[in-house]
């Protein structure tokens, strides 16, 4: 973690099986920088999913009561579940100079965009290279019934209409390649002027140099 910087907010978002999941862990995995910010949602536990690690598993009620009080910072309504980010942990991780994750879709992505936070904000979308590997990892995966498959389908189409809204647009057509191509993004918008206040007290320390050499 680096005290010298504002954290950032990055969004990565793109249609169900195109692989965001599978880069969102690998960057976790690769950077340490990084923390996962954990969602809330309405709808049931995978196998292996854990509160708290991987969700914050509501009831629609309690959901709901979230979003009342102000205390999502974005929230949408996915294959008829409910989806949001709690609002607190999320300052309180750009406010100590810690990155945060989002894996979300495009109508998250977008809230968070117009949001107090948006000026802490990279987004970058995942394109597949072609519908039918779209539709053939989603099939791999095994997780879902054949009527949900074909729902993430027609929905993909929808959601890849949205590309042109984020700062970043990704083919992942090689999962290692499209992996350091995410990390030097994030890399170059870790030092962007803008997000480093720490330059300013450098450069008057050059100033004053300068004077010293000219007394």
């Amino acid at each position: 973690m680096s005290s010298n910087r504002r954290g950032l907010l990055i969004i990565l978002s793109s249609p169900s099986g195109a692989g965001k999941s599978t880069l969102s862990r690998r960057l976790l995995e690769l950077d340490p920088e990084v923390r996962f910010s954990v969602s809330a949602t309405t709808r049931p536990p995978r196998p292996g999913e854990r509160e708290g690690d991987h969700y914050y598993f509501k009831s629609r009620r309690e959901f709901l009561a979230m979003v009342e009080a102000g205390e999502m910072l974005e929230e949408a309504e996915v294959f008829g579940n409910l989806y949001g980010t709690p609002r607190a942990p999320v300052e309180a991780a750009i406010a100590g100079g810690r990155d945060v994750l989002f894996d979300v879709d495009w109508q998250g992505g977008q809230q968070i965009r117009n949001s107090t936070l948006r000026d802490s904000v990279v987004s970058i979308f995942i394109l597949p290279p072609s519908i039918a590997e779209l539709e053939a990892r989603l099939r791999a995966r095994g997780q879902d019934a054949e009527d949900v498959v074909a729902g993430r389908m027609e929905k993909s189409r929808d959601e890849i209409s949205h590309w042109a809204e984020y700062d970043y647009v990704l083919v992942n057509a090689n999962l290692k390649q499209c992996e350091e191509e995410l990390r030097a993004i994030i890399a170059a918008e870790r030092l962007r002027r803008d997000r480093r206040p720490e330059l300013m007290d450098l450069v008057r320390r050059l100033n004053a140099e300068f004077e010293e050499r000219l007394t």
